[in-house]
């Protein structure tokens, strides 16, 4: 349930998902997240960080090995997402 928690928390889940290519710098990250105010990616990154799915170097922010486990399994849901949403819009014609 701490993990539904945080992945609940608005902007927890973009992050997470801008990061899965490549590492962003905090400015970078915050562009790519529709300029979140500076207090909440801090706020955000520092949680992520906590739980060991975030980690900061020269380079900038990306995923540990957990983050990057975690963001294929938010890829699948993705792809499952896309097929749901494909097949609501069959629904409404």
């Amino acid at each position: 349930m701490v993990l539904f928690d945080i992945l609940g928390q608005r902007w927890t889940l973009r992050i997470l998902w801008e990061l899965r290519l490549k590492r962003l710098t905090f400015r970078e990250l915050r562009v790519r997240c529709e300029n979140v105010s500076p207090t909440v990616l801090n706020t955000r990154l520092k949680s992520l960080r906590e739980l060991n799915l975030v980690d900061h170097d020269a380079d900038g922010y990306g995923h540990t090995s957990l983050g990057h486990e975690l963001a294929t399994q938010l890829a699948t849901l993705d792809g499952w997402s896309q097929k749901w949403a494909k097949s609501l819009d069959m629904l409404d014609q």
